[in-house]
């Protein structure tokens, strides 16, 4: 971390910002509490007073939306289609089925949970938008979760905010987006399937773009006496047993490598396929610990500039 960064904890996960210089630095945490205030206003489904959980309570009706949840929707539907359904955002009845329905924090504390049946995701006709009119339905007993895809909007939203001004790195509970030059060259990444970086994870070197990592090991729960993550196959409704315990994803935008990362851990054996066939790079982790990379994923190297 440079000692032009700052850090912060928001929807249970933890975030940094880092900028190229630091005169850069007050201008920039403007962006970031306004667009983050924006976006759990507009997308926090553990807020009763959100829009989410409104359109949420009121499937089956058409409701007006402000354009950041239009914004989330869209995104979280371009990344359904992108991953042939598989970063799927109507899962919550699933994750509700989990025992989720509460903020990771507040989740580690209860006692064990009980799980209900699997209920598979509504899919591709779940969700209507109107951009013309700004509204937006869901079919009736459909309720949607935006935590595959929101935090990696918002990341890639305040680099864009920021980047006019210089180099920029923002990452929300390990999502990532950088935009331009670090003080000293290239940002350098920390890759874990942790929440927490220790500072011995390998890192990578980028410029430009986003890197996201998604696991079945670092958001766990007890459930029935069996271990569950949140990653969610929306096909079966049952959370990720492939053979990869970790994905990590690098593309142009953090948002497309969210959605990649997500999507491979449900894809199984044919998760590398999948990440090279869209043009991406990954580093994937399986469960015995084996590192796989697909595409020209960037060798992890020592830079002089981390987050």
């Amino acid at each position: 971390m440079t000692s032009d960064a700052v850090t912060f904890r928001v929807w249970g996960l933890s975030g940094s910002l880092a900028t190229e210089r630091p005169e850069q630095m007050g201008y920039a945490e403007e962006c970031l509490w306004q667009r983050l205030s924006e976006f759990d206003a507009a997308c926090n489904r553990f807020r009763a007073d959100s829009e989410l959980s409104l359109l949420n309570r009121r499937a089956g009706e058409t409701v007006s939306i402000s354009r950041t949840l239009e914004r989330a929707l869209i995104c979280a539907l371009d990344a359904r289609d992108a991953t042939e359904g598989l970063c799927d955002p109507s899962v919550l009845p699933a994750l509700l089925a989990l025992g989720y329905d509460v903020d990771f924090d507040e989740l580690l504390t209860r006692p064990e949970v009980s799980i209900d049946a699997p209920v598979p995701a509504a899919g591709a006709n779940a969700l209507v938008i109107d951009v013309a009119e700004h509204t937006a339905t869901l079919t009736p007993g459909c309720q949607l979760d935006l935590g595959a895809t929101a935090k990696a909007l918002v990341a890639d939203v305040v680099a864009d905010d920021i980047a006019p001004s210089g180099g920029v790195v923002v990452e929300v509970g390990g999502d990532v987006a950088v935009r331009g030059r670090g003080p000293q060259g290239l940002w350098a990444i920390g890759l874990s399937d942790s929440l927490y970086l220790t500072g011995r994870e390998p890192r990578v070197g980028i410029q430009h773009g986003g890197i996201a990592t998604s696991s079945t090991t670092a958001r766990t729960w007890v459930a029935s006496g069996r271990v569950v993550n949140h990653v969610i196959d929306p096909r079966t409704g049952r959370c990720a047993d492939g053979p990869y315990a970790t994905a990590t994803v690098s593309g142009s935008s953090c948002v497309i490598a969210n959605a990649f990362a997500t999507a491979a851990l449900l894809w199984g054996e044919d998760a590398g396929y999948h990440v090279a066939q869209a043009g991406l790079s990954a580093r994937l982790i399986r469960r015995d610990g084996t590192v796989e990379y697909v595409g020209g994923w960037p060798v992890d190297e020592e830079v002089a500039c981390s987050r």
